[in-house]
């Protein structure tokens, strides 16, 4: 397969192409990013876009979604497809939102949105995305390549090898049992990570029992 990548400079979320061979068929994965970089892949290697799968809605995934829909004349699509060489298949994986699906195309790559990165997780309620992460993607084989939705790639093994909520998940260790405040609340935290941002990724427990997942800037560990 080809497979060409763009990342947007400040959100660092990434867009990218799949084609089955040169002069083949191609299919876009989201679309917000720059399109030179994918458009330059298309022309290079002769391929035609017959679809633009959707990982999910957020503005940061969808920015360009009209503009290539229209130059190509192709539709979006946010379940199973088999367009010439490719086969994508949808996993629905909510908690990051509610319309979160990763595709796992010709059983090699997968997509994952926003659903799990390098090293972290979306954020969002704690139990359904540890259900996305573990009965979803961790059921994956682990030499499958993960391409996110933001920054840098990974595979399915690292991630149950290294990923904190991941190794948390399944009971390797313990929760940091940290007290901190989020946004002012008091919590417990349970599992701290870096993110693809840099300001890190946090397991937060809170007094009545919630319990979620929520970005490092808004956790005051002090």
């Amino acid at each position: 397969m080809i497979v060409g990548r763009s990342m947007h400079e400040r959100w660092l979320s990434n867009a990218y192409v799949v084609g089955d061979a040169a002069g083949g068929t191609a299919v876009f994965v989201d679309s917000g990013a720059p399109l030179g970089p994918l458009l330059e892949v298309v022309e290079r290697e002769n391929l035609t876009p017959t679809h633009l799968l959707r990982t999910h809605s957020h503005p940061d995934h969808v920015e360009h979604e009209a503009e290539l829909c229209e130059r190509f004349g192709i539709p979006v699509v946010t379940g199973d497809l088999v367009t010439g060489g490719l086969r994508a298949r949808a996993l629905a994986l909510p908690g990051h939102s509610e319309d979160g699906v990763a595709f796992v195309v010709n059983d090699e790559l997968c997509f994952s949105g926003d659903v799990l990165f390098r090293d972290a997780v979306g954020g969002g309620p704690a139990d359904i995305v540890e259900r996305s992460v573990m009965d979803g993607l961790m059921t994956l084989p682990p030499e499958l390549r993960v391409l996110p939705g933001h920054t840098d790639e990974t595979t399915i093994g690292r991630e149950w090898e290294s990923n904190p909520f991941v190794v948390y998940w399944r009971g390797v260790v313990a929760s940091l049992g940290e007290q901190v405040r989020v946004a002012g609340d008091e919590a417990e935290l349970v599992v701290w990570s870096p993110d693809y941002d840099g300001n890190g990724k946090a397991f937060v427990r809170f007094p009545d029992g919630r319990e979620a997942i929520v970005g490092g800037s808004r956790v005051d560990r002090g």
